[in-house]
Parts: structure tokens; sequence; C-alpha cells
């Protein structure tokens, strides 16, 4: 790419806007002089080894264990019990029969969440106590899938939207399905009785 000189009108218009404008960050000149920075690089100590001596052959004792975290599955057995223990019980046990149901296969997360309201919202007007979300257990992992991706979206988040009003209002407990109604890929929904 050539550079072009400026023709004398081009340079007297750049001079006009030039000299119009506000610089952006009006500094002061520093009146005493700064003394330099000290550039030369410092040295750490360790404060300890990073990892104890090893030797060939020698048992390695692990003193971190790896947290993973936890399934949705996991949290939903954590939270406190709110209903009846015998009936929970029952509930865990697949003695108890959901009054109805939802399937969320297939929605997206933009349709599975007000569909999800509605429907718990309604049965509790209706007066039903036990109803079954299914979600599905999600896809399962790839080993050859280059790029990692997220699965089982729904199930994961149907839970966090039970706790979210207005629905939490109407549910009292939350448990995984027993196998006869779906297992890991369903959840039992308690409801509160309108009152």
């Amino acid at each position: 790419m050539t550079k072009r000189r400026l023709r004398p009108e081009e340079l007297e218009l750049w001079q006009q806007v030039a000299g119009s404008a506000d610089p952006l960050h009006k500094r002061p000149a520093p009146r005493d002089p700064v003394p330099p920075k000290d550039l030369s690089p410092k040295r750490r100590e360790p404060s300890s080894p990073v990892l104890p001596a090893f030797t060939v052959g020698e048992k390695f004792a692990h003193t971190e264990t790896h947290v993973f975290p936890k399934t949705t599955s996991q949290r939903v057995k954590e939270d406190p019990l709110q209903m009846d223990a015998k009936a929970f019980g029952k509930m865990k046990r697949g003695k108890l029969v959901p009054e109805a149901r939802i399937d969320l296969h297939g929605l997206t997360l933009a349709q599975a969440h007000p569909e999800l309201s509605r429907f718990i919202l309604t049965s509790q007007a209706r007066g039903l106590r036990l109803v079954l979300v299914i979600t599905g257990k999600g896809s399962f992992e790839d080993p050859y899938d280059p790029a990692p991706r997220r699965r089982g979206v729904i199930k994961s988040q149907v839970p966090q939207w039970l706790r979210m009003p207005p629905v939490s209002a109407a549910v009292m407990q939350v448990a995984e399905a027993h196998r006869r109604h779906g297992g890991g890929g369903a959840f039992y929904v308690y409801l509160r009785r309108l009152r």
C-alpha cells in the first residue's frame, strides 16, 4: 500500500479538525521525577514442596481427595424431608401411584419451563397430591465426541424450577422416581393441599 500525500485543502481541513479536538486525558506534566522501579527479577523461596519425595516402588498416599460435582439425584436426596416419613417411604418404594404425569422429552428449556409450571399449578388446583415429571436421563456421553456437551439439561433444571416461585409454593417434596415409574429419568413431586 502506498502512502499518498495530502493535498493543501485536505491538510488545511485536517488541521482545523485536529485543532478543535480536546485531548481524551489531560495529564499535567510531572513536577518531580519518579524514581525508576527495581526491575530485577525477585527470587521467591518455595514455602513447601509441591509434591512429596517419591521413589519408584514406593506406595503413594493420597493426601487430597478430588471432589466431583454432585449429580442432580444427589442434590435431590439432600433436600430435607417435608412430608410424612411413612408416605415418603411408600413413594420412594413405588407403592404410591402418581395421579398425573407430564413428559418433557423433546422440549427445549424455553418450552419445558412454562409447561412444567402450568402442569404443577393446575395439578394442585385439581387437588392432586402426587404427580410424576418425566425428564429422561439425557443422552449418554460419546467418548469420541471432540467437544464436551451438557447431558440431561432438562433433568438438571427441573429441581431448580420446582424451587422457584410461583411453583415453589405448591411443591412440598421432590424425589427421584422408583424404577417402575422411570427411575433416574423422572421425579415424584408431592404437592401441598390448597387451603
